[in-house]
């Protein structure tokens, strides 16, 4: 049999794990975060003692801090806060997408000329109408090429309105093109003041997709 005065020294046992407890210390920091228009609080250090239940947060919820510290403080109280779980914002909450569309155009067609600036300026009203951004590519090269050359274009004058009043729409020639057909007309090919030449046509319609861009061939 175990003597009076050791089982008198033993310690309490322990509260079942669903009793409230009597915290000595509750950490609690506030840093404010700004993001899609709501401001999120996280929690750590304040030093006080308040008696609470042990409370769990699982997976990606914050903890938003609901009574003003700061305001406590002033007054010389004790913060009391109340805490409650809010959603995680996600990164496109914080970061509206850019859209970005690749437009080919390869072949001497004014219809197809047409149409394709007909797509770009349709998808750049889309969406400026619901206040998100895009970016926009008409890429020539071979035949295609007329539609940016000086001297033949038939669609140059819709071309710099266009290039005026929308800078997210934006034009490529193919230098390869340009180069050849330099060569079989034994001139140098004038292109438009909005054009701007890459090496490769193709080429740039390839890195453009394999950055995630759309491609479309009107």
């Amino acid at each position: 049999m175990m003597p009076a005065d050791n089982a008198a020294s033993k310690p309490h046992a322990e509260a079942p794990s669903g009793a409230r407890r009597r915290l000595g210390i509750a950490r609690i920091a506030v840093i404010l975060v700004g993001g899609a228009g709501a401001s999120w609080l996280y929690v750590s250090e304040v030093t006080e003692n308040l008696t609470m239940p042990r409370v769990t947060l699982a997976g990606d919820n914050l903890v938003q801090l609901k009574q003003s510290l700061q305001e406590k403080d002033d007054k010389g109280e004790k913060p009391n806060p109340k805490l409650t779980t809010v959603p995680t914002p996600t990164a496109q909450d914080l970061t509206k997408k850019v859209h970005r569309l690749v437009l080919q155009v390869n072949t001497n067609e004014p219809a197809t000329m047409n149409l394709a600036l007909n797509n770009a300026t349709n998808v750049e009203q889309y969406y400026q109408t619901l206040g998100e951004k895009v970016e926009i590519e008409v890429i020539t090269f071979g035949p295609g090429l007329h539609m940016l050359r000086d001297d033949t274009s038939p669609v140059k004058d819709r071309i710099k309105a266009i290039a005026e009043k929308t800078p997210s729409i934006t034009f490529k020639a193919c230098g390869n093109t340009q180069e050849n057909m330099g060569k079989a007309e034994n001139k140098t090919i004038p292109l438009l003041a909005q054009a701007t030449l890459v090496k490769s046509g193709v080429v740039r319609v390839m890195e453009l997709q394999e950055q995630g861009w759309t491609y479309v061939r009107p």
